[in-house]
C-alpha cells in the first residue's frame, strides 16, 4: 500500500507560478511511475506530466515548456513546478503513483489540490 498527499495548490494570477508537492509513504520501493493529473470542471481527468523511476519524463502538449516534474527520492516526494500559468490551467490537480509488483500495476491517488489562475 502507498499513501500519497498533495500540497501547494492555491490562487495565482495569470503569468504566475506555483509548485505542487506529492509526498508518498508506505511501500514506496514498489513505485514505478509517478505523475500529475488534473481535472477541469466538467471534463475528464487528464495527464499533465509523468516521471518514471529511471527519470524519464513526459508532458502534455499544453504544459510543455511551462511545467517541470521532478522527484526527490530521498524524501519520496514529487514536485510539479508550474510557471507562466494560464486561466486554462485552473483545475483540481491529483498526484498519481503506479506500483509494479509481480507484473501487476496498481494506482494510488491523492485527494487533489485546487489550482485557480485568475485572469
Amino acid at each position: 500500500q502507498v499513501q500519497v498527499v498533495e500540497s501547494g495548490g492555491g490562487l495565482v494570477q495569470a503569468g504566475g507560478s506555483l509548485r505542487l508537492s506529492c509526498a508518498a509513504s508506505g511501500s514506496t520501493s514498489s513505485i514505478n511511475v509517478m505523475g500529475w493529473y488534473r481535472q477541469i470542471q466538467g471534463k475528464q481527468r487528464e495527464v499533465v506530466a509523468t516521471i518514471s523511476n529511471d527519470g524519464r519524463t513526459n508532458y502534455a502538449d499544453s504544459v510543455k515548456g511551462r511545467f517541470a516534474i521532478s522527484t526527490d527520492n530521498a524524501k519520496n516526494t514529487m514536485y510539479l513546478q508550474m510557471k507562466s500559468l494560464e486561466p486554462e490551467d485552473t483545475a483540481v490537480y491529483y498526484c498519481n503513483v503506479k506500483t509494479l509488483n509481480f507484473g501487476f500495476v496498481r494506482n494510488y491517488w491523492g485527494q487533489g489540490t485546487q489550482v485557480t489562475v485568475s485572469s
